[in-house]
C-alpha cells in the first residue's frame, strides 16, 4: 500500500567530502590532459588527448563524484543500483565530455563554438545524472520537481562552458588547482540540486524491488579508491609526458 509521505535523504558527510575531492582530482587531471589538445601535432594525438581528458572529466570529475554522492544519500529504505543503467550513465558522462572537448578544441577558438560545446556537454552531464538516478532500485517511486531539474541542467551547462574555457585558456599549476576547486563546487552543485529535485515515495514493493541490483555497502569507498588511483595514474603519466 503506497504511503503519501516522501522519504528524506540524509547525506553521509564523509561520502559528501569524498565526492567533492574526487571531483577536484578529476577536474585537475582533465585540465592537465587537455593541454595536449591544442598542442597535438597530429589528428591521432589530438584524439588521444580528447579521449583522455574527456575520460578524466566525465568519468572522474563528474560520474565518480555523482555515484559517490548518490551512495552518500542514506534513506530508511533499502536501495540497490541496476548495473546496466549505472554503466550507461558513466558512458553518457564520458561521451558528452569528449564531444564537448572535441567541438571546443577544433579549429580556431570562438565563443559561439564554446557555448555550443558547453551546452552539449552540460546536457550530457544532466542526462548522466538522471540516468544514474533511474538506476536506483528501491521500494519507492521517484517524483521530480521540474523547476529544480531545469536548474540542475542550467548549472551543468554553465559549469561545462566554464570547464571548456578553462581547458583551453589555462596554464600554470595554481590556476589549474584553483579552477579544479571551483569545478568541484560546480559539479557538486549540479548533483545536489538534482537530488533536491527528487522525492521518494514508498510504494510497498518490499525487497523484490532490489532484484539483481548492486548492493551499496562500502561501494562508495570502493568507487572513491578506484577512481582516485586511476586519476592519479593518468595525472602522473601526463606530467611525465610533459617533462
Amino acid at each position: 500500500m503506497p504511503h503519501d509521505h516522501a522519504i528524506q535523504c540524509v547525506h553521509d558527510p564523509l561520502l559528501v567530502i569524498l565526492s567533492y575531492l574526487v571531483s577536484v582530482l578529476g577536474s585537475f587531471t582533465a585540465l592537465q590532459l587537455a593541454i595536449g589538445i591544442p598542442a597535438a601535432q597530429s589528428a591521432a594525438q589530438r584524439w588521444r588527448a580528447v579521449f583522455a581528458a574527456g575520460a578524466a572529466m566525465g568519468g572522474g570529475a563528474i560520474w565518480a563524484m555523482h555515484f559517490i554522492a548518490m551512495l552518500a544519500c542514506k534513506m530508511e529504505i533499502p536501495v540497490a543500483y541496476g548495473l546496466g543503467l549505472t554503466v550507461l550513465s558513466a558512458l553518457i558522462g564520458m561521451g558528452s565530455c569528449m564531444a564537448g572537448l572535441a567541438i571546443a578544441g577544433s579549429g580556431v577558438f570562438g565563443w559561439s563554438k564554446l557555448i555550443a560545446a558547453g551546452a552539449f556537454m552540460g546536457l550530457g552531464v544532466t542526462g548522466m545524472h538522471y540516468t544514474g538516478m533511474a538506476a536506483m532500485l528501491m521500494p519507492a517511486d521517484t517524483h521530480y520537481d521540474m523547476n529544480l531539474v531545469a536548474a540542475s541542467g542550467a548549472i551543468a551547462i554553465v559549469a561545462s562552458i566554464v570547464a571548456l574555457w578553462l581547458a583551453f585558456n589555462l596554464r600554470g599549476w595554481l590556476q589549474m588547482l584553483g579552477s579544479a576547486l571551483v569545478m568541484g563546487v560546480a559539479v557538486c552543485g549540479m548533483h545536489y540540486t538534482g537530488m533536491q529535485a527528487a522525492s521518494f515515495v514508498p510504494n510497498g514493493a518490499g525487497e523484490a524491488a532490489l532484484g539483481g541490483g548492486l548492493s551499496v555497502t562500502n561501494l562508495g569507498m570502493g568507487v572513491f579508491a578506484v577512481s582516485t588511483v586511476l586519476l592519479a595514474t593518468m595525472l602522473a603519466l601526463s606530467l611525465l609526458r610533459q617533462r
